[in-house]
């Protein structure tokens, strides 16, 4: 019989600051915490598997269905890029570039002589602010919006009526030609938007990402002879490298619908799916009631899913890192995060307590599906796991 993983990441949901939050500036992050105490947090499904059992957590309920660990990141960095790459097998040693100040005039110069176009802002902005206060000029001028955050990102936005959609995705490819070395962000990111004042964003986004420095889980099961299956950005977070398939989505809701057809199909290997809007959506906007509501809905979601999983599949639920929507702060943070496994298989309620990398979660898919893990970081859990 066929084995399937379907590898969820919750994006942004951390359980609760590691112990060198505080070099980072997230002392006191909780996202899990954060959002639990609202009205509109309602996750039995989730509660059931066992998410409320891992350690530091708190709040038990019952004998969870599913076993349950905490993941420490072992990489120096609290971004998608590097959180993504270590759940796939690879440990940053060194963080990737950031620009508090905006990026250096030597960057900036060179991107207008590519592009043809001048530069508005050039500094950490919040996506939704920065086409407030920039959208008119750019409009009027045709100059291009660049700007960054807390994470290694080169976010370029323009208006499609001023630069259509193709052409922002060209200017963010030579941008990412430039990026390399000592500038190497681990994404360029197109961002248009349409209308007029205010501003919105359109679900064209699109994501360049940095080539991984390594052997990564989707290409080691790709070389095996397996198939390697993304939902939502997961395929641009890897540049494309492993993967046979891309569903990209505009929407947690489409993402969920997408992974639900993708279960109804025969195919052995890994799907890999990313929900995107508790982090782009709520995260960054410090909505606590909307990241609360849409947990909710991915519980809802998850309780119809299960059924869906046939005897030999497994099941992850994880996060690549946190965005407490309750601080000060519209960044991410250096946050624990959940990993609920659970399948026919697999045994429940046990406590995996809290592991040395998020890489030992590739590495016990790797594991699961009997491919040589030796090439990736991190250490297997299966045999923790399987029933006798």
């Amino acid at each position: 019989m066929a084995k399937r993983v379907f590898l969820i990441v919750l994006d942004s949901m951390g359980i609760g600051e590691m112990p060198d939050a505080a070099m980072f500036g997230d002392a006191g992050s909780n996202t899990l915490r954060a959002i639990r105490r609202h009205p509109r947090f309602s996750c039995p499904t989730l509660a059931e598997l066992g998410l409320f059992h891992i350690e530091g957590v708190g709040g038990e309920v019952g004998v969870p269905r599913a076993s349950y660990a905490r993941m420490r990141e072992a990489s120096r960095g609290k971004d998608t890029t590097i959180g993504h790459w270590e759940i796939a097998g690879i440990v940053s040693e060194q963080p990737l570039p950031t620009y508090p100040n905006g990026f250096p005039p030597e960057v900036i110069a060179e991107f207008e002589h590519l592009t043809g176009r001048a530069v508005l802002c050039n500094r950490p902005y919040s996506g939704t602010e920065v086409i407030k206060d920039f959208g008119e000029e750019h409009c009027r001028t045709g100059a291009l919006i660049v700007y960054t955050s807390a994470d290694s990102v080169f976010q370029i936005a323009a208006h499609e009526d001023v630069v259509p959609v193709d052409e922002l995705y060209r200017y963010c490819t030579l941008a990412r030609k430039m990026l390399v070395g000592k500038h190497g962000v681990g994404r360029v990111i197109a961002r248009p938007f349409a209308g007029k004042y205010p501003f919105v964003r359109t679900p064209r986004r699109h994501d360049y990402s940095l080539i991984p420095p390594g052997q990564t889980l989707p290409a080691l099961l790709q070389e095996n002879g397996l198939q390697s299956i993304s939902v939502g950005k997961i395929y641009d977070i890897f540049a494309g490298v492993g993967f046979d398939e891309s569903h990209p989505t505009v929407s947690n809701a489409d993402g969920m619908a997408k992974t639900v057809e993708i279960a109804k199909r025969d195919f052995t290997g890994l799907c890999f799916t990313n929900l995107v809007d508790f982090d782009m959506l709520y995260g960054h906007r410090n909505d606590v009631e909307g990241y609360a509501a849409a947990m909710s809905v991915f519980d809802a979601w998850l309780k119809e899913f299960l059924p869906l999983l046939r005897e030999e599949d497994l099941l992850i639920i994880t996060a690549d890192h946190g965005c407490d929507p309750s601080t000060p702060s519209t960044d991410h943070s250096r946050e624990y995060t959940p990993m609920l496994a659970f399948g026919a298989h697999i045994r429940s309620g046990v406590d995996l307590g809290t592991r040395s990398s998020f890489a030992d979660i590739g590495a016990t898919v790797a594991d699961f599906l009997e491919v040589d893990f030796s090439e990736i970081a991190g250490s297997s859990f299966y045999r923790e796991l399987m029933k006798n």
